[in-house]
């Protein structure tokens, strides 16, 4: 799929593609009973749950960088569709960076916790080793299962004539979410309820980590496209970092909400990962468009870009739709009437954040691109970290204003 099918790629086909990816975030469920069947090993300690939401928000950094690097290499020929055969040495210098970035974001993670633990939590240092090993095992042994998953998905869609941008990102960050939830209670169960057998196991898998992303790094250093993914995927972990601790006020005031309502509670996490694949979306057809040339760094080009704006909104108020569907069969009895209102209250939740990711997404694209920069590095990070945010405080508006 080259320029000319981004061009011509209809408003229905947009739409179907974007349906397709984001009925996925119907499988998000899976990480929150994966969390609630292990809520015994989550109590042990206060930094183990603590660790959970940074731990999901990084892991979306790195493979929102991923997908959209892989969405427009294809587009652009530098990477081919050859799973086992002969590749492109772009993927490989990609693939390198990824794994050094996660080992990267592991120690990020650590220091936070570090630092925010010997305050808050009264962690020694023993505990924060042990916290550090744990992030490091929990990312090594994700690298191993995310990546070639998401490889294989952008491989496979682009060959059937699919678009990737569309794709990968939507279906591999919901499946991402539960399979790093699953690694994450892996090592805490290897780390707690193994004794030293699995104490040792996990100590193997960050120093084996450690090393390899070591060499990794000292082979690549020198390669400019290597550094330059490293320099500024760095930064945009910072940012998501901020972003992430800034909003924490505002994310925790929808459980009060949801305390409340518990047709929203079942809904809430489905609605902001959608909204996040929304803004992915949007975001990371603008790079390649970019990346092709069909489009200018401008603004104004937005209208260049309607088809995959309007077509991926339509999918994702469908989903919206589908999720209220799904809410109400979980509350029965209900009536006919809640169920509409219900239906409305997301639909119009769905309105300005979906107009506040699209300004987000294609600002950043655009942004980026102006000053030199790869924007597949930091679109799909900084709107999937803001969507959380911007998805709650629609939701809270709308809700005190219908109630």
């Amino acid at each position: 799929m080259g320029a000319d099918n981004i061009k011509q790629l209809s408003l229905a086909k947009t739409t179907g593609q974007s349906l397709l990816s984001l009925v996925f975030n119907l499988g998000g469920i899976f990480a929150g009973l994966t969390v609630a069947a292990s809520l015994g090993i989550f109590s042990r300690e206060l930094w183990i749950f603590a660790l959970y939401p940074g731990i999901l928000s990084m892991r979306g950094v790195i493979g929102g960088l991923f997908s959209g690097r892989l969405s427009t290499g294809l587009h652009l020929g530098t990477i081919k569709t050859n799973i086992l055969g002969e590749n492109t040495k772009s993927i490989h210098i990609l693939w390198g960076a990824i794994a050094v970035l996660t080992f990267a974001s592991s120690i990020l993670l650590g220091v936070v916790a570090l630092l925010f633990g010997a305050i808050f939590w009264g962690i020694n240092v023993f505990t924060g080793l042990g916290i550090l090993g744990v992030l490091i095992a929990t990312m090594g042994i994700s690298l191993l299962v995310i990546s070639p998953l998401t490889i294989a998905i952008a491989f496979s869609s682009f060959k059937k004539g699919l678009d990737p941008d569309i794709i990968v990102y939507p279906i591999t960050s919901t499946t991402a979410d539960i399979l790093v939830t699953l690694c994450y209670v892996l090592v805490l169960n290897m780390l707690f309820l193994m004794g030293g057998a699995g104490q040792f196991v996990v100590f193997l898998i960050c120093v084996v980590f450690t090393c390899i992303a070591l060499i990794i790094f000292y082979k690549n250093m020198s390669n400019v496209g290597f550094a330059r993914t490293i320099k500024e995927a760095m930064y945009t972990m910072v940012i998501v970092a901020f972003i992430v601790n800034v909003t924490g006020s505002v994310l925790s005031r929808i459980s009060e909400v949801v305390s409340r309502r518990p047709e929203i509670y079942v809904v809430y996490p489905a609605l902001i990962d959608t909204m996040g694949d929304f803004g992915a979306i949007v975001g990371s057809t603008a790079t390649t468009k970019l990346a092709l040339g069909t489009i200018s760094s401008s603004f104004k080009s937005i209208k260049n870009h309607r088809n995959q704006i309007v077509g991926a909104w339509l999918a994702s108020v469908t989903m919206y739709v589908i999720f209220a569907l799904i809410s109400s069969i979980f509350q029965a009895p209900i009536s006919f009437f809640a169920i509409l209102r219900f239906i409305g209250l997301l639909i119009v939740t769905n309105i300005p954040a979906s107009v506040f990711m699209t300004w987000i997404a294609f600002n950043a694209a655009i942004i980026t691109f102006q000053k030199g920069l790869d924007p597949d590095n930091f679109v799909i990070p900084i709107e999937s970290s803001l969507a959380d945010t911007i998805t709650t405080i629609s939701l809270l508006t709308m809700l005190s204003l219908i109630g």
